[in-house]
């Protein structure tokens, strides 16, 4: 650990969380040097949706290196890219009915978001954004500009600009519709709320705290976007790609993006690939007013077809996770049940789900705990307080349960601490 220690910045945070050095990884599991196992329940932070190495991927990536295929080539046309096109044409847009062109940009999702909210400025003529409260959608200043984790826009060094900040489903209580309160203020000209460019959405927030929009209030949100002729952008950096059981996170809403951001795992095997879908008519740009050296990752296209091509074919793959989902959700409600202090309704969907703590420091002490235990798993929400279940889609059952076996131990090893004061003791599935 030396030589991270000596020069290696002080920005790296995963790195904290779980102080060793890996060096293999296949399928939901990572080793270390020292040939300790670990279960994989972080993911890539919802990357490798097909787990680490996925053989079927492997293949096709060495034989397409062995022959010499184009590695980098800027934007320009390779087979690599038509293949994808083609790919992601035939089994992911046609069978849904969508229509969109599709801009490659830099290889991050906060470069498509970034891309996806200069465009919607330059259609509309607005400069502001609507965003909302716990969103993240990147760090470049943008994309930060649109997210509200204090802790990550304190480190912008500038004034954030750009966005109106509203009240996600839920934040105001189960009971109030904030979409409501939107349609209030786009209606009325003292409101102080200049006609916006567009609103940015997540349909579940995987770092805000596993916030995951009721069905409803995704459909009054697009009925209030066109009400007022604002588009709709869906963030599926992280809740897409099958994270929550349908390929795009929105699909079970029924609602029709203007735009959507895709990255994560999207290239399928951990290589960084981020797309810009776009309704026909909003592709207004002149050549090269958004590129980037890195906006044709051409290994990430071959990954991404077979990704398509062995999971997305038909609806056996999103059965499996909607199955999976359930068996998530019913274990989390059980957990909440026996150690929390009352019953409380599962929140999340698909395989994005966790369990939200009376604070950081609880959430803290279960995921360290678990890192020894050998399970990897992280935290998310404002103040850490969301232990995040993250692990790969294609998780054995076997696995699955032993995953959450050992979060369930962990639980009552901290419930049963008497350093901590009963009031404190306190989960709830989120």
């Amino acid at each position: 650990m030396k030589i991270f220690d000596k020069i290696e910045s002080e920005v790296q945070s995963y790195a904290r969380s779980f102080p060793c050095v890996f060096n293999r990884a296949k399928g939901e599991f990572m080793w270390d040097e020292e040939g300790k196992q670990y279960l994989d329940f972080l993911a890539g932070a919802g990357t490798l949706n097909y787990g680490h190495n996925n053989p079927l991927f492997k293949e096709a990536l060495i034989q397409y290196i062995t022959e010499d295929g184009i590695t980098h080539g800027l934007d320009m046309h390779t087979k690599a890219k038509k293949e994808f096109l083609e790919a992601f044409n035939d089994h992911i847009l046609k069978p849904r009915g969508m229509e969109y062109m599709v801009q490659f940009t830099g290889p991050t999702g906060t470069n498509a978001v970034e891309a996806a909210m200069k465009i919607a400025r330059n259609v509309t003529g607005q400069q502001n954004i609507v965003t909302f409260t716990n969103g993240f959608h990147g760090v470049s200043l943008g994309a930060l500009a649109a997210t509200g984790n204090s802790h990550h826009r304190d480190a912008a060094g500038v004034s954030l600009t750009g966005t109106h900040r509203m009240p996600y489903d839920g934040y105001l209580g189960d009971n109030i519709d904030t979409t409501e309160y939107l349609d209030k203020v786009l209606s009325d000209s003292s409101s102080g709320i200049n006609s916006p460019a567009a609103v940015i959405v997540e349909t579940v927030q995987g770092e805000g705290g596993i916030n995951a929009a009721s069905i409803e209030w995704l459909k009054n949100l697009q009925t209030v976007c066109r009400k007022h002729k604002i588009l709709l952008i869906v963030d599926d950096i992280q809740a897409g790609c099958g994270r929550t059981g349908d390929y795009f996170s929105f699909e079970e809403a029924g609602i029709e993006p203007d735009i959507i951001t895709l990255s994560k795992s999207l290239g399928g095997y951990g290589l960084p690939f981020a797309v810009v879908l776009m309704k026909p008519e909003l592709d207004t740009w002149k050549p090269g007013e958004h590129n980037g050296t890195f906006r044709g990752n051409n290994l990430a296209f071959v990954t991404a077809k077979e990704a398509i091509e062995h999971y997305w074919t038909n609806d056996e793959f999103s059965k499996e996770i909607k199955r999976k989902g359930q068996y998530i959700s019913d274990r989390l409600n059980s957990i909440v049940n026996e150690y929390g202090e009352g019953n409380f309704t599962a929140k999340g969907r698909g395989m994005f789900q966790g369990i939200n703590c009376v604070n950081g420091d609880i959430a803290g002490q279960i995921t360290r705990t678990a890192f020894k235990k050998g399970l990897l798993i992280e935290t998310s929400g404002a103040d850490d307080h969301v232990v995040k279940f993250l692990c790969p889609l294609v998780i054995s059952d076997e696995n699955l349960k032993k995953g959450i076996d050992i979060v369930e131990d962990v639980i009552k090893e901290v419930c049963a601490k008497e350093s901590i004061p009963e009031e404190d003791v306190y989960f709830e599935a989120s």
